[in-house]
C-alpha cells in the first residue's frame, strides 16, 4: 500500500472529487463537487449521528464512518462516490451509476493490485483510504501542458488542488492557462523541484499579451510581453475558486505583491507557484491557518 496514504481532509471552500465523494456518501442531492453551506451542514448532521465531533470538517473520522465496505452487488449513492473517485484517480471512464457491476469490481481490483493492497475487488478501509489519498489528473479544457523540467505530464494532484485549479482555469476564461508541473502520481521528489511531493502544489506561467504562452518561451513579469492585467485575473481566480485553501501564491511581480495577491519568493519571477492547503494536513507547510487567504 502507499506508506503515508491519508485521508485528505475537506471542509467549506474546497473542491474536487473528494468533495463529490462526500456528496455522494452523504446522498446529497445535486452534487457538485464544492464545498459549501450545504455540504457543511450535513456534514455536520452526519457527525452528530455518529458521536463524533460535529465541526463540519471531514477529516480522517469522518471519512472512516462514511466509507462502507462495498463489493459486487451493492447499489446506491456510495457506489456512486466509490466511482468518481476511481475515474480521478485512475483516469477511467466508468459510469457514476451508483451500480457496482463486474466491470467496477475489476476497476477496485486494478487499483488494489497498483497500490499493492490485497486484490480481492471489495472496497474496504484500506482500499478507501490509499483511493481517497491518490493523486488526480487534470482535464486539458482551457490549459496547456509546459513540462520546463523535464518531467513529462507531472500534473497529479490532490483531489482538491486538481479540482480547484480547473475551477480557476474556468473562471479566468480569458485564453489558454499554461501549467507548469504539480506533481507525480504518487507524490515524492521531483526534478527541479524543493517542493511540489505533496500533491497540493501547482506551478503556472504568467499570461503573455500576445497570447502566445502555449506556443512561445517563457517570460518573466519584467518582459514587454507580459500581460499583467491578465495574470492579475489568473491570481484572482485561483484565490476565488478556492477560499481559505490558498496559502500562497508566490511570484514576484511587485505591483501583485503590493496588491496582495502574491507573496515574493526568490526565482519566482517567470511561474506562479500556487501552494494550496488542507485544513488537516499531517505537514504544517500544507495546513491552513494564519498565512492562507
Amino acid at each position: 500500500m502507499f506508506p503515508n496514504a491519508f485521508f485528505h481532509t475537506q471542509d467549506l471552500g474546497n473542491r474536487g472529487v473528494d468533495v463529490l465523494a462526500i456528496q455522494h456518501l452523504l446522498a446529497l442531492s445535486g452534487p457538485d463537487g464544492i464545498f459549501g453551506a450545504t455540504t457543511r451542514s450535513a456534514v455536520m448532521a452526519f457527525q452528530r449521528s455518529k458521536g463524533l465531533a460535529a465541526d463540519g470538517i471531514a477529516g480522517p473520522l469522518t471519512w472512516r464512518a462514511l466509507t462502507p465496505l462495498l463489493r459486487e452487488g451493492a447499489s446506491g449513492t456510495a457506489v456512486r462516490a466509490l466511482q468518481a473517485q476511481l475515474n480521478a484517480k485512475r483516469r477511467l471512464s466508468l459510469p457514476v451509476d451508483g451500480r457496482f457491476t463486474a466491470e467496477v469490481g475489476q476497476a477496485v481490483r486494478a487499483f488494489q493490485a497498483h497500490a499493492g493492497i490485497g486484490a480481492d475487488a471489495v472496497a474496504g478501509p484500506i482500499t478507501w483510504r490509499n483511493l481517497v489519498w491518490h493523486y488526480a489528473y487534470p482535464a486539458p479544457a482551457g490549459m496547456c501542458d509546459k513540462d520546463p523540467d523535464g518531467n513529462g505530464p507531472a500534473n497529479w494532484g490532490t483531489g482538491a488542488a486538481i479540482g480547484q485549479l480547473e475551477a480557476a482555469v474556468r473562471a479566468f476564461a480569458t485564453g489558454t492557462v499554461p501549467l507548469g508541473d504539480v506533481g507525480f502520481e504518487h507524490g515524492g521528489p521531483i526534478p527541479g523541484h524543493a517542493s511540489h511531493q505533496a500533491g497540493l502544489d501547482v506551478d503556472l506561467w504568467p499570461i503573455r499579451s500576445d497570447n502566445a504562452q502555449c506556443t512561445a518561451e517563457r517570460i518573466t513579469w519584467r518582459s514587454a510581453d507580459y500581460d499583467r492585467d491578465a495574470t492579475r485575473r489568473l491570481a484572482q481566480a485561483v484565490r476565488a475558486t478556492a477560499p481559505g485553501h490558498v496559502k500562497y501564491i508566490w511570484f514576484n511581480d511587485p505591483v501583485l505583491i503590493q496588491e496582495g495577491l502574491t507573496d515574493h519568493w526568490p526565482n519566482h519571477d517567470n511561474h506562479l507557484h500556487v501552494r494550496y492547503c488542507e485544513a488537516g494536513h499531517p505537514d504544517a507547510a500544507y495546513l491552513c491557518g494564519a498565512a492562507h487567504a
